[in-house]
């Protein structure tokens, strides 16, 4: 295995969050005040990786370890959904992979009493009293300051396409909201969120910083909630935009694009080729177009002078030019695995099957999203086995 780092290529670093909920395996709501030992039981064995509260009591945020292959960030993510999997289940509790629990109410949620949270409810009221949903961010780590802001700004025009392939958020307090990824639209009930405008450099980045805090709009970076972002904490850009995976393998997946396209566009800024920037108004609607339809997206079709291109013929062609990046970071058949989540669905298509069929075999609204629950429990738990790279 080659690893993230060649011979003549800089090395990446990824790091993986991912925002789970906790479930009542009896009820199947959400936990609104989960046993403490859940929480205990996690810091006593989460090992190199980080295990912590979120913004609801009901929820519950895992950090891989910094992993140098994508390899190793499948190993970390087997750890720690097992991490929480187990306490969670040794403390009469369920944890859950997606953006959104199907049917829980937002008005029964409950906020962690920590500072920082207690102070987000008071500024942004009803925007953060409807937030009842989670996210999987993508940290990577690479080359200097200013090459991680400029790769950035190329990332976005790939950011809808990497959203698509995450979906897992249909439902939202009961109902089919006809979003593939309803959470991007309670998301941007927020200010500072959504597609960023293009950087070319830190000191760019930093002024803009600076300009938010001379105006007391935010106390530092980390209050900047864009799709993407140069990370507060760490030398890494941090991809925010996609929903958490219900599946490990399509994590995985995005990971391995993700990585696969910083090598690329790393290298042509080494060369001074980077791709003309599209219209941060033109990405915004491709990203619209993720979250309502997934898999099913017609995106922009900006190679062959206007249109639309099929989603399926985008993923196709990308796999293509990004073939020599995966075969040098060994995640071939990782970044193929994108032509099959097209093919087959995401989380968010297999939910809504499921609750469809339900509905047409006669099962109550009610009775339909409890088995919707019970689907996403089952695909969390999958592929738990020994951990590996």
């Amino acid at each position: 295995m080659t690893g993230m780092a060649g011979s003549e290529e800089p090395p990446i670093t990824l790091g993986v969050e991912e925002e789970l909920f906790l479930v009542d395996p009896d009820s199947r709501d959400l936990v609104i005040e989960p046993d403490e030992g859940i929480f205990e039981a996690c810091k006593e064995t989460c090992g190199p990786h980080k295990v912590v509260r979120e913004l609801l009591r009901s929820q519950i945020e895992t950090n891989t370890r910094v992993c140098d292959s994508i390899a190793g960030v499948r190993g970390a993510l087997r750890e720690t959904r097992r991490i929480v999997v187990e306490a969670a289940e040794l403390h009469g509790a369920a944890a859950m992979a997606a953006s959104i629990h199907p049917f829980a109410s937002w008005r029964a949620q409950a906020i962690t009493p920590a500072e920082r949270y207690v102070r987000f409810a008071t500024t942004f009221q009803e925007g953060v009293r409807r937030f009842v949903i989670g996210g999987m961010h993508i940290h990577a780590g690479f080359a200097d300051q200013d090459t991680r802001v400029r790769v950035m700004t190329a990332l976005r025009r790939y950011l809808p396409l990497l959203h698509a392939l995450s979906t897992s958020s249909p439902f939202n307090a009961g109902h089919d909201t006809g979003f593939k990824s309803y959470r991007l639209n309670l998301v941007g009930g927020l200010p500072r969120t959504g597609m960023p405008g293009p950087l070319w450099s830190w000191e760019e980045y930093r002024d803009l910083v600076d300009d938010y805090r001379r105006m007391k709009f935010i106390d530092d970076g980390s209050e900047l909630w864009w799709d993407i972002r140069p990370s507060h904490h760490y030398p890494t850009v941090e991809m925010r935009i996609c929903d958490v995976c219900t599946r490990i393998e399509d994590a995985v997946c995005i990971a391995a694009l993700y990585a696969c396209l910083i090598r690329l566009l790393a290298r042509q800024d080494r060369e001074g080729a980077l791709p003309p920037e599209s219209l941060t108004e033109l990405i915004a609607e491709d990203r619209w177009i993720a979250q309502r339809y997934g898999v099913l997206a017609f995106f922009g079709d900006r190679t062959s002078g206007g249109g639309r291109v099929d989603i399926d013929d985008y993923v196709a062609e990308l796999v293509d030019a990004l073939a020599d990046d995966a075969r040098a970071l060994d995640c071939e058949a990782e970044i193929r695995r994108a032509t099959t989540i097209v093919r087959e669905g995401t989380g968010a298509d297999r939910q809504i099957d499921l609750y469809r069929l339900r509905r047409l075999e006669g099962d109550t609204e009610e009775e339909a999203l409890r088995r919707v629950v019970d689907l996403v429990l089952a695909e969390t738990r999958e592929d738990l086995g020994t951990a590996s790279g």
